[in-house]
């Protein structure tokens, strides 16, 4: 038997055929005619106004920041459960952090803890200069209350939407909320070019956006230079396979409900068994699907360590919620509105397989190895 991976690429003749037409137009380096289709189809999906495609995930993040003109000492509050590019981004551009806790409809920030902090940051005066907010697990946060609020005290929204793409909130794309937008393309991510992202968001800031990413390079004949830039945007033949893989993503998120659906039937019925809720007022892009553990309410003494170790020993990769950026070393002392939601979301969470080429077969094998993990016989 194989391994069953948590979330790999989901690629075949489709893709292949795809990075040979990019292959034989002979645009192998960054930029050509597919970034640029890439863009404007990424557009078209989503309804996003603009499009810089990138190399990651990070990138499309810390150039968001800064085109918000982030810089030392001001503030940027973030969800505190989520992966680490958020935070890290903030911290390349010299920001202060604040975390906020999720709540429990979405894992996503809760938005009356934000609400309650922007009243008191501004009775201090210590509004934010950004909010990030992070569509968890391919789930959006309650966008319209959060878009709402930063609007309301000129706070600019950026959309963690990395693990969202194909997501909507009360019919909206996930990734467009903010005034930008950032979307991963990483190898485990629902849809993928190997590496790379996109940043979404106004015309004008991502005209400024892919000139960073092009190491600010003036268009002169010789290589002129006025301010810092990177070297971050996305190749041809990524953005050609990236093409291909949007081309088959409503099918792709369809297949991981299924995955989901199937998890839900075959688990949800055991005592202390539960999923990461779907919030009916949106549809998630179901990137991974996250069951949670009630070790007191279990019959047995399985707990996520030792679901996880059970599968492990079958060849099936599991893992963990995500360890929320407040208990993370690297952020100690990181001012942190909540933070016992998030916490808790760890200590029961189990990332299950999800990848949307999962076969029924290996599905079958993840059930009955996480029923061997529960059955109290196996204690």
């Amino acid at each position: 038997m194989g391994r069953i991976h948590l979330s790999p690429p989901d690629v075949g003749e489709t893709e292949r055929e795809a990075l040979l037409r990019a292959f034989d137009s002979n645009w192998i380096t960054p930029l050509g005619p597919e970034v640029d289709a890439f863009e404007a189809e990424i557009c078209g999906f989503t309804g996003a106004h603009a499009a810089a495609a990138l190399v990651s995930g990070t990138a499309a993040l810390h150039l968001a920041l800064i085109l918000a003109e982030v810089g030392p000492g001001d503030e940027v509050w973030v969800s505190d459960l989520t992966f680490v590019a958020p935070v890290n981004a903030a911290r390349y551009v010299g920001a202060e952090l604040r975390f906020i806790d999720s709540e429990w409809a979405t894992w996503n920030m809760d938005p009356d803890l934000l609400a309650n902090e922007l009243v008191s940051a501004a009775a201090a005066d210590r509004l934010p200069k950004a909010v990030i907010a992070v569509d968890l697990y391919g789930q959006c946060a309650q966008l319209d209350r959060i878009a709402a609020l930063c609007d309301q005290y000129g706070v600019c929204l950026i959309e963690d939407a990395a693990e969202a793409l194909g997501a909507t909130w009360q019919g909206r794309s996930a990734g467009t909320f903010g005034r930008y937008g950032a979307y991963s393309f990483n190898g485990n991510k629902i849809m993928t070019t190997g590496g790379g992202g996109m940043l979404v968001g106004p015309a004008e800031d991502m005209e400024r956006a892919r000139y960073l990413a092009a190491q600010a390079r003036k268009p002169v004949l010789h290589y002129e230079h006025d301010e810092i830039g990177y070297n971050y945007r996305l190749s041809n033949l990524l953005a050609g396979l990236g093409r291909a893989q949007l081309g088959r993503l409503p099918a792709i998120v369809d297949r991981c409900h299924e995955i989901n659906g199937e998890y839900r039937s075959a688990l949800g019925s055991i005592e202390g068994i539960d999923f990461m809720p779907w919030d009916g007022r949106g549809r998630p892009s179901g990137w991974l699907t996250v069951m949670t553990v009630d070790t007191d309410a279990l019959a047995s003494a399985a707990t996520p360590e030792s679901i996880c170790a059970h599968l492990a020993k079958q060849e099936i990769e599991a893992r963990p919620a995500w360890k929320p950026m407040h208990a993370q070393k690297a952020f100690a002392g990181v001012p942190t509105i909540g933070g016992a939601v998030a916490d808790q979301i760890f200590q029961t969470g189990v990332c299950l397989p999800s990848g949307s080429g999962l076969s029924e077969t290996d599905q079958a094998r993840v059930i009955a190895s996480t029923l061997e993990a529960l059955d109290p016989r196996s204690g």
